[in-house]
């Protein structure tokens, strides 16, 4: 009876089409190119349109607001925000322009562990949810971050940031 269970197993998977119960994940699109640096006046429309939305919800967070280099053009701290929160807001913008994605995805790749965690190694690298690429036309102008409360909270404020520079 066993052997002719493992002949049936056998055969089962002799004649199994290739790659049954294999998930095939379609590619993701690619990252939109760079573009002209974001300017000193749409970056004082990003940093004000998020500076709202941390003051609306009482949010102590700093702000900041880099060019396609990943050099800073604007930056803000709120009142009460912890001191910490201004490298990591520069780190989450500067991560977010040079990566060319937001933040949360380094942050869920590592989450998952394996060969992930070797972004861990990747200087300067801040991949904490909270920094975002500012994309006008289809093309990044810049990344901001923010950093001082709930990562998915600095998340919205360096949205609604993004969302006013276009």
């Amino acid at each position: 009876m066993r052997s002719m269970m493992i002949a049936a197993l056998g055969a089962a998977l002799l004649l199994a089409p290739i790659g049954v119960g294999a998930q095939t994940t379609p590619a993701a699109p690619p990252p939109p190119p760079y573009g002209m640096s974001i300017g000193f006046e749409a970056a004082k429309k990003a940093l004000a349109a998020a500076e709202a939305e941390a003051k609306k919800n009482n949010w102590p967070v700093a702000i900041a607001i880099v060019d396609t280099g990943g050099h800073l053009v604007a930056f803000s701290k709120l009142d009460n925000t912890q001191n910490a929160s201004v490298a990591i807001a520069i780190g989450k913008a500067t991560t977010a322009n040079n990566f060319k994605r937001p933040t949360k995805a380094l942050q869920d790749a590592i989450a998952q562990g394996g060969a992930n965690l070797r972004l861990l190694a990747v200087k300067d690298a801040t991949p904490l949810e909270g920094g975002v690429p500012i994309v006008v036309d289809g093309k990044i102008i810049g990344g901001i971050g923010a950093s001082g409360v709930m990562a998915n909270q600095d998340a919205e404020v360096a949205m609604a940031g993004a969302n006013a520079a276009k």
